[in-house]
């Protein structure tokens, strides 16, 4: 069994200089790298780097996955944008760590089954499906933490040995607004994360509506003419040359609209969470077999009013499979064949059977000499017997 990793790496907010280009490149012969990018993939062997050493001093992400389960997404943010005392409270063993070095905070996403699961061999990602997070976070939006909290407690709906009252006892940390309405990284990292669509759903019922992506300059202006003039002067700095995050960050918050997390309503137990999701998996469940349930019975309609059609014009049937025997094909062979069993049906349900096994008869007598079209009726059921 063939083993597969991938490693990526990349700097955002400063290019490499030649002597880290150097450091980095003595790590690996074969990998493809640039000042701001690091790609290698790995048929045997692992990589020599110290991941968690590289993020910490060179790149702003790293990206890791091997074809038998395990995932990791590390993202370096300045803690002026994001402090670490947002982040802490959706930390959790073996889903989200963070730490802080150098004036950066450093989040690690994780995903492992090292456990026996069934590897994966189509399944790939690139770092480019979840950089934007890194905007999306250091602009207030905390949502991406609070996945990888899902994440975990996904986790912990599968595991044998977790003591109930460990769910009972673990309460949710504050839920951003929008979790019903993920961007386009955020499901990506949903989806990287292996969280329950249910348990999603139902977390999300406790989230507000996300938060607009339009600003209104008016509202930016009034709040800014309002700063201290050298918040101003800061700021200014950061948005140049369009509003940055920091900016967006502390305007959102200071607006009615903000994308903080709920304070307000009550934080649910982990138990809590695992019963909802439950609940909004039977109700899936339940939908999809209602949904299945009334195509059986339109089809089943739609059949019925294909047979009372038919038996309207059941002998202009007995030509049309005349024709299509004649054509000596297997496609109108097949046709013929199909228009017989509803014929069949049309005779049971007229009270006539001994009729239609009569004409069978003779349509198997008169074309007896065609070897694939006798083999068709027989393995259809088709037989005078």
């Amino acid at each position: 069994m063939s083993e597969y990793q991938y490693y990526e790496f990349q700097a955002i907010d400063r290019p490499l200089t030649k002597d880290e280009l150097e450091q980095v490149r003595a790590l690996s012969s074969r990998a493809r790298i640039s000042s701001t990018h690091f790609v290698n993939e790995y048929h045997y062997g692992n990589f020599r780097g110290d991941e968690r050493k590289l993020v910490e001093q060179l790149y702003d992400a790293h990206l890791y996955f091997a074809n038998w389960g395990s995932r990791r997404l590390m993202l370096r943010l300045p803690t002026t944008l994001l402090p670490a005392r947002s982040a802490e409270p959706y930390c959790v063993e073996d889903a989200l760590t963070c730490w802080t070095r150098n004036g950066h905070l450093l989040l690690d996403f994780a995903y492992s089954a090292e456990d026996g699961g069934e590897w994966d061999f189509e399944t790939s990602f690139t770092l480019a499906s979840f950089t934007t997070l890194r905007t999306e976070l250091t602009a207030g939006d905390l949502r991406p933490l609070y996945l990888a909290w899902l994440s975990a407690l996904t986790g912990w709906e599968l595991e044998e040995d977790v003591n109930e009252d460990e769910y009972t006892s673990t309460v949710e940390p504050p839920v951003p607004a929008g979790l019903a309405q993920l961007t386009g990284p955020q499901q990506a990292l949903a989806d990287f994360l292996y969280i329950d669509p249910h348990l999603l759903t139902a977390a999300a019922r406790a989230s507000g509506a996300a938060p607009s992506q339009a600003v209104d300059k008016d509202a930016l202006a009034a709040w800014i003419r309002a700063l201290p003039q050298r918040e101003k002067d800061a700021l200014l700095l950061d948005a140049a040359p369009q509003p940055g995050p920091a900016l967006l960050a502390r305007h959102r918050a200071a607006s009615h609209g903000t994308a903080e997390p709920s304070t307000t309503t009550r934080r649910r137990s982990a138990a809590e969470l695992l019963d909802a999701a439950h609940e909004v998996r039977n109700e899936h469940t339940r939908q999809q077999e209602q949904a299945r349930a009334e195509a059986r019975r339109a089809e089943q309609l739609a059949h019925e009013s294909h047979l009372d059609h038919l038996a309207e014009n059941a002998e202009q049937a007995w030509q049309d499979v005349a024709n299509l025997i004649g054509q000596k094909q297997p496609g109108p062979y097949d046709a013929a064949v199909t228009l017989l069993k509803d014929l069949r049906e049309v005779h049971d349900r007229a009270g006539t059977p001994e009729e239609f096994a009569r004409r069978l008869h003779d349509l198997r007598e008169q074309h007896r000499g065609k070897p694939s079209l006798m083999r068709r009726l027989t393995d259809a059921g088709l037989t005078t017997r």
